[in-house]
């Protein structure tokens, strides 16, 4: 990554008991891939061990939420990453591909209760891309893992207010 790591975003939320699957995209792979790069250099910056992370690739960012819906059908994650690249052409794909997948991203998280971190560029050109990929903007990789291990964090919280507000109400 381009940024220096001293200026990216962290929190002091203990990581290392969650487990996170990423799906990344492979259209757009060179920006993708620097998304991927800055989730994984995230998780690891919190302390998530290596095999607390699962990794799928899909072919583009239409199908991102198809396969967040099938993982957190089949399997046990705390949060789920969504890591891709639209960038904007000269017909209107771009925003049926764009509207569809951050539709479909949040449809999978409520429909779950499992957060679901939206990180999908979308841009104007490949320059703007990169930019968010590592450049001058960050990296929204980095960013989209930090929010799935604070939203993992946050549920987690409310799960166990809910499971003590519960208990003093057996008493009563």
């Amino acid at each position: 990554m381009n940024t220096p790591s001293a200026a990216l975003p962290t929190t002091e939320v203990d990581a290392t008991r969650f487990r996170f699957a990423v799906v990344v995209s492979k259209f757009n792979r060179a920006v993708t891939g620097k998304l991927e790069k800055g989730a994984l250099e995230c998780f690891a910056r919190h302390g998530v061990p290596h095999e607390h992370i699962s990794v799928f690739y899909c072919p583009g960012a239409f199908e991102l939420p198809q396969v967040a819906e099938r993982l957190l059908r089949t399997s046990k994650h705390d949060a789920v990453v969504c890591l891709g690249a639209v960038i904007r052409g000269e017909t209107s794909h771009f925003e049926y591909v764009a509207n569809a997948c951050a539709r479909g991203i949040q449809d999978v998280a409520l429909k779950y209760s499992v957060p679901v971190a939206f990180g999908v560029l979308t841009t104007d050109s490949e320059a703007q891309a990169m930019e968010r990929a590592g450049g001058k903007h960050g990296n929204k990789g980095w960013d989209a893992a930090l929010a799935a291990i604070e939203m993992a964090d946050l549920f987690r919280h409310i799960a166990r207010q809910r499971a003590f507000a519960s208990k003093r109400k057996k008493r009563r």
